[in-house]
């Protein structure tokens, strides 16, 4: 392939499209969060993956995990981690069986902040994706994200 193949050109557009499409349905939902419960995109997606932790088995996620589940790196992860703490919507406490295990739970304070943030999250994701679905470039992107279900 040449960098005028067709085919590479069609596939950089079709990344450029995807590209844009997550910047604009992030940006737009970063304002909501931001004006409305002073959470950040990635606070609010911490929470929401820590709230979804079990007593069962492999309920409660490591550190790795839980950087992997909200797309930043471990040491992002816990500088993020330890601003919530410091914020008293998180708190960390070590593995019963495994002492070099540590874990993060949402606080009751942080519960509250996520029920209360979900609906501007979900409101702004749908007007960022009604958006989105005006342009004939997005417009097939939006209609795979409608349509995607990812297990919880």
């Amino acid at each position: 392939m040449t960098a005028t193949d067709p085919a590479l050109t069609a596939l950089a557009q079709g990344w450029c499209a995807l590209s844009l499409l997550h910047g604009r349905i992030e940006a737009h939902i970063e304002r909501a969060l931001q004006a409305g419960h002073d959470l950040s995109v990635r606070e609010y997606s911490l929470l929401d993956v820590l709230s979804r932790q079990h007593d069962g088995e492999g309920g409660h996620l490591q550190m790795k995990q839980v950087a992997d589940a909200v797309v930043l790196s471990q040491s992002a992860t816990t500088r993020l981690v330890t601003r919530l703490e410091d914020r008293g919507l998180l708190s960390r406490y070590l593995c019963p069986t495994d002492r070099r295990g540590i874990y993060t739970n949402v606080s009751e304070a942080g519960l509250a902040l996520l029920d209360e943030a979900r609906p501007t999250n979900d409101a702004a994701l749908r007007e960022a994706l009604d958006e989105a679905a005006e342009n004939p470039a997005l417009a097939p992107l939006v209609r795979v994200v409608e349509s995607a279900s990812v297990p919880a």
